[in-house]
C-alpha cells in the first residue's frame, strides 16, 4: 500500500495545526523551569505506556505497571502489561537519547527489536593445549606426580568440550539477542517491512517542508495506514513525539499523544476520511497538552505542600528523597518508598504519613498511595 499525501485541506488543517503548536511550546517551556518537571517527565511515560493500550483496545492498570517497572508484581504479569513495560522502556530510551536517534535505522531496528549479534568471523586462536607437567619417566613413582597429571588430563579434556562448544556457536546463524514483542506470535511471511518502512520514511522526507505538528500528524496517520512493522502498532506513536523532538518543537521532554487520544472519539480517529483523521490527532496533541498543563500545577502544588512539612527537618531526612519518588510515580507503595528513601518498611510508612500523601486502594493490605 503506497501513502500518498497529495492535496491537503490547509485551510482545515492550518488552524489546529497552529493550536497545536501552540499547546506544545507553551508545554515545552514550563517543563523546562518547573521545578517538578522530571517527575512530570518520568510519570508522563507511564500514562502514555498505559494509554497507548488503551487507544489500542486493552486494559492495562497504571499501579500494575508501576509495580512491574519496580519488579513488585503481586501477581504474573499478563501479555497486555508485557507490552505496556515494553512500550515504557522504549519511551525512556528515546528520551535519555539523541533527539533524532530514534528515526534513524538502527534507532528503529533497535526499538522494534530486531537488532541481531554481530558474531566475529574469525575467532579468537587458542594456545596449544599442555599434555601435562609431570611427563618425564622420573616422575612414575611419585605418587602425587600422578595425581596432578590425571587432574591436568580431567582439565583438558574439559577444554577440548567447551572449545567443541564454542566452535559449535561460532557456527550458528546470528540470533537476536533476545524475544522481542509478538516474537510468539504466528507472522505474516509475505509482509515486506522492509518496503513498508521505505514507504514511511519517504513520507518522514516529503512532510519536512510542513509545519512540525501538521507533519507529526501525517506521520502518525502513515504509521497506522502502512503498517511498516508487524505487531509494532504502539512504535509509530513514539517515533512521532522523537520527529517532533528533533524538528526542536520539544526539547525539555518527549511528549506523549496517546492521552490526548484517549479523549477523541474513536469515530474520528478510525474515520475512513483522511482529513478527519488528521484533524483527530491534532486535536489529541493539544489534548495531551493541556492535561499536561493542569498535571504540572497539580505536582507543583503537591510539592509545595509536602516541602512546607520538612521545614525545621535536619539536612540528612529522608524525607526529599521520599518526595521525589512520589512526585516521580502516579502511585507508590510502602516498599518502594523503603528503598528509595532506604529506610526500613516501618520507617516507609511513617514518612509517608508525616508527608500527608493520601491512600489510593482503600485496603488493608498492599496499600499504595498517590498524589490527587
Amino acid at each position: 500500500m503506497v501513502y500518498e499525501i497529495g492535496e491537503l485541506p490547509l485551510k482545515t488543517l492550518l488552524p489546529a495545526a497552529a493550536r497545536a503548536e501552540d499547546h506544545l511550546a507553551r508545554l515545552d517551556e514550563i517543563v523546562r523551569r518547573s521545578p517538578v518537571g522530571e517527575g512530570f517527565i518520568e510519570r508522563g511515560h507511564f500514562f502514555d505506556a498505559a494509554a497507548s493500550m488503551w487507544v489500542s483496545g486493552e486494559l492495562v492498570h497504571i499501579e500494575d505497571l508501576v509495580l512491574h517497572d519496580a519488579r513488585m508484581d503481586i501477581r504474573a504479569p499478563t501479555h497486555e502489561l508485557t507490552i505496556a513495560h515494553a512500550i515504557l522502556r522504549s519511551r525512556r530510551r528515546i528520551a535519555g537519547a539523541e533527539p533524532d536517534w530514534a528515526l534513524t535505522e538502527a534507532g528503529i531496528g533497535s526499538l522494534a527489536g530486531s537488532a541481531v549479534i554481530k558474531v566475529e568471523e574469525d575467532p579468537v586462536p587458542r594456545e596449544p593445549e599442555v599434555e601435562g607437567f609431570f611427563d618425564s619417566e622420573d616422575d612414575e613413582d611419585d605418587p602425587l606426580a600422578r595425581e596432578f597429571a590425571h587432574i591436568d588430563a580431567i582439565i583438558n579434556r574439559s577444554q577440548r568440550v567447551l572449545d567443541g562448544i564454542g566452535e559449535g556457536a561460532m557456527k550458528r546463524p546470528p540470533e537476536r539477542p533476545s524475544l522481542a514483542v509478538g516474537d510468539l506470535i504466528i507472522r505474516d511471511p509475505d509482509w515486506d517491512e522492509r518496503e513498508r518502512m521505505s514507504q514511511w520514511r519517504a513520507v518522514l522526507k516529503e512532510t519536512e517542508e510542513l509545519p512540525s505538528t501538521l507533519s507529526a500528524a501525517i506521520l502518525f496517520d502513515a504509521w497506522e495506514s502502512i503498517e511498516p512493522l508487524q505487531r509494532q502498532h504502539p512504535l509509530g506513536g513514539q517515533l512521532v513525539a522523537a520527529y517532533l523532538r528533533a524538528r526542536g518543537k520539544v526539547s525539555s521532554h518527549l511528549p506523549g499523544f496517546h492521552v490526548g487520544l484517549k479523549a477523541v472519539p474513536r469515530e474520528r480517529r478510525r474515520a475512513h476520511g483522511r482529513t478527519p483523521r488528521l484533524l483527530a490527532f491534532l486535536d489529541a496533541m493539544s489534548a495531551a497538552a493541556e492535561t499536561g498543563m493542569k498535571e504540572i500545577v497539580r505536582l507543583s502544588q503537591a510539592r509545595e505542600q509536602m516541602e512546607r512539612r520538612m521545614r525545621g527537618r535536619r539536612s540528612s531526612s529522608s524525607l526529599p528523597a521520599a518526595i521525589d519518588l512520589i512526585l516521580a510515580r502516579p502511585i507508590v507503595s510502602a516498599s518502594m518508598v523503603a528503598k528509595a528513601a532506604e529506610v526500613t518498611p516501618r520507617g516507609a510508612l511513617n514518612l509517608i504519613a508525616e508527608l500527608g500523601v493520601r491512600e489510593a486502594t482503600g485496603r488493608g493490605r498492599y496499600r499504595a498511595w498517590a498524589v490527587f
